[in-house]
């Protein structure tokens, strides 16, 4: 069903009916948690005088099992906090250390619901109904096993943790609940549910200290932190909870115990660079349960990850990882996936680098499912931390892939379409030539030399795991991959691709070939060739140079068309020339061009006509649109080609600020019309076009 045009977002976001079923209850605890990046190596027992070196926490993506995917579900047995019990989280243990934990599972992370009120000072205490030995104890029992113990908070000050504003903060005198929320009592966090904290009052600082070193105390290991914004699907200032993440990096830091912690849940791009100073982890897009009788289902929400995950591909590495939420392909009968879409929903995981948490009732695994959580030769790629991306999303038939340090390359292949298909790997895209070793990751069988591009019949959702491994080219850097145009005038295009990061030597510098001609050197992975012919047609190569002089093959040529002497030429969305059909509507958008844009595409088109081309060719369309979910797709047509584009979103329902994009689309010569829809989902809203 199409999302209306104003901004209310759609409603893709978690279950809040049921309080049994609510991921931040009315008595769990208050404030976000955020832990160090950078965690004290185990200290020697006997002082050397050497440097103590720091062990960077979240070196690798975690691994291990959660709670939450067994609460959230409504199959037999299953759902609700109720089912959250001491007794429940020892048996998924006791799995975990037989039979996964050799293959690198350790975590066991206890989701909402494990609280039941606070004390004196205001601090979160277990049910002891449910946890009738306390968190300590279960921690001691999880670290007996050679575990390690999770827990789970949501940002702000619970009402409940509030009182009357008089309970006091532990081991701060003079300081209470009033000191630590504003007078107004303002509310907070992707529910509303709690106070947004005042950390002017260093009162705020103190009662974040106090619960840091409870945790500690209770020999926490991992903390997940929940409704967080801008995020969370809020972006206003009462939703900003920038300042509760730094100050709870400053806390978990103070007490000397490494902890990891993981934001969550659809946090916001817009603050990426805060995410990852602060914590080791975020949730980039909303829960992966499907809130029904299985745990999972494709459509609600597994597919939408693979466009979700793009924008946040660089942003993943040593300390801080993308999450992509519990894995559950370990159960069949209760994951609500084919066998096909449990492989590719596992594949996308490891290629991504994404922390790989089971949450599966782990006593009841098949032996599909175990297949699928301990092939080492997939984990292996997940741990390498080398987050792969796609060569093109503009159908459903997708290659995906990662460059290795040693020159190989981790290759994913994808079929998201309701349909058997071909799915091609080119090497061109690659920037493989000559033939490569493939190596199939899934079924641990070595397929002999490929060259030139290698093709897989895929089952609808399926795919499978490659490693290729070109021939040695002699220490020369790796050709430059990615190549794009990412704007251009009548006489200039700019180019941008990703950093070369194989070879003997270091790259010191690319160079750009315009028609053949080298126009451009830098250091950077940006370019702006200029002084070239309106209204022509030019083609575009970069290649890469090391410290040596080496250099690497030129990447695959980008053609672009300049537009014609006084371009490029915008084209308003809401133009009275335009025809809108189906549920398309006008509607306001402060930030937008005009103060207007285009809503309800989902179900709904707005063709742009008379765009004008001076000659057949491809060209450069500049998108501006608004998305404030995770991400969206819109399909562009012209002709008879249509384009499927994801387009990122910034999670946080402001649906009157536009982002853009560039998109190549081919146009013919004189005037065409350019349609944007989407006839079986939500879509963006569309503010302008500029070609």
């Amino acid at each position: 069903m199409p999302r209306p045009a104003g901004p209310a977002s759609f409603a893709r976001h978690r279950f809040r009916a049921g309080g049994a079923l609510l991921r931040h209850l009315p008595v769990l605890a208050a404030g976000a948690l955020v832990v160090s990046l950078a965690a004290p190596a185990a200290a020697s027992t006997a002082d050397t005088g050497a440097p103590r070196q720091q062990a960077v926490l979240a070196a690798k993506p975690y691994m291990g099992w959660s709670s939450w995917s067994l609460e959230a579900t409504s199959y037999p047995g299953y759902g609700g906090v109720s089912w959250l019990t001491e007794a429940h989280v020892k048996q998924q243990a006791d799995v975990v250390a037989s039979k996964l934990k050799s293959h690198g599972y350790e975590y066991i992370n206890v989701d909402a619901g494990w609280a039941s009120g606070f004390d004196q000072y205001a601090r979160p205490t277990a049910n002891t109904t449910t946890f009738p030995h306390g968190m300590k104890s279960l921690g001691d029992y999880l670290h007996h096993k050679g575990l390690k113990f999770g827990l789970y908070l949501a940002v702000g000050l619970d009402p409940v943790a509030y009182g009357d504003g008089k309970t006091a903060i532990h081991n701060a005198p003079g300081c209470t609940t009033s000191d630590i929320v504003y007078p107004d009592l303002r509310k907070t966090n992707g529910w509303n549910s709690a106070y947004k904290m005042d950390f002017a009052n260093p009162c705020a600082q103190k009662y974040i200290d106090s619960l840091a070193d409870q945790l500690a105390g209770w020999g926490v290991d991992f903390l997940k932190v929940d409704g967080v914004g801008p995020g969370s699907w809020q972006g206003d200032a009462d939703h900003d909870n920038t300042p509760d993440v730094k100050a709870w990096h400053t806390a978990l830091q103070r007490t000397g115990r490494p902890m990891q912690l993981t934001l969550s849940w659809s946090l916001s791009h817009t603050q990426a660079e805060t995410w990852k100073a602060n914590s080791n982890g975020w949730r980039v897009d909303t829960d992966v349960e499907c809130y029904c009788d299985t745990l999972v289902t494709w459509n609600n929400s597994l597919k939408v990850r693979w466009n979700d995950v793009v924008q946040w591909i660089d942003d993943a590495g040593p300390g801080h990882w993308n999450n992509l939420d519990s894995l559950n392909v370990g159960v069949g009968a209760m994951d609500g996936l084919t066998e096909a879409e449990r492989q590719s929903y596992a594949t996308l995981w490891a290629i991504e680098s994404a922390p790989l948490y089971s949450g599966d009732d782990l006593t009841k695994l098949d032996a599909y499912g175990l297949k699928l959580l301990t092939n080492d030769e997939v984990i292996a790629v997940d741990q390498a931390g080398h987050p792969a991306r796609p060569v093109s999303q503009t159908t459903n038939q997708q290659t995906w892939y990662a460059r290795n340090p040693d020159g190989s390359y981790t290759v994913a292949l994808f079929n998201l379409g309701s349909e058997t298909a071909d799915v091609t790997a080119d090497f061109a895209d690659l920037g493989i030539s000559g033939s490569a070793a493939v190596r199939d990751l899934w079924q641990h069988k070595n397929l002999g030399r490929v060259s030139g591009h290698f093709t897989a019949n895929l089952p609808a959702h399926g795919s499978r795991l490659f490693t290729f491994t070109p021939k040695d080219n002699g220490g020369r850097p790796g050709t430059p991959l990615g190549v794009h145009g990412t704007a251009a005038t009548s006489t200039s295009v700019s180019l941008a691709w990703n950093k070369v990061n194989t070879g003997a030597s270091p790259v010191t510098r690319y160079t750009v070939y315009a028609d053949g001609r080298p126009v451009s050197a830098g250091t950077g992975t940006t370019a702006t060739v200029s002084g070239l012919s309106a209204a022509g047609a030019h083609t575009f190569t970069v290649v890469a140079r090391d410290a040596k002089g080496r250099t690497s093959a030129p990447s695959k040529a980008v053609a672009v068309n300049t537009p014609a002497s006084g371009g490029p030429t915008a084209y308003e969305a809401e133009s009275p020339g335009n025809i809108l059909t189906g549920n398309a509507v006008v509607a306001g958008c402060d930030a937008c061009s005009g103060g207007k844009k285009i809503g309800n595409l989902g179900g709904g088109v707005v063709a742009f006509t008379r765009v004008s081309a001076p000659k057949d060719g491809t060209y450069l369309l500049k998108l501006d649109y608004v998305d404030a979910d995770s991400s969206r797709v819109i399909d562009l047509t012209v002709g008879e080609t249509t384009l499927q584009v994801p387009v990122p979103g910034t999670n946080d329902n402001a649906w009157g600020t536009p982002q853009s994009l560039t998109v190549p689309v081919p146009l013919k010569a004189g005037d065409n019309t350019i349609g944007f829809g989407n006839a079986t989902d939500y879509a963006p809203d569309i503010d302008k076009i500029t070609v």
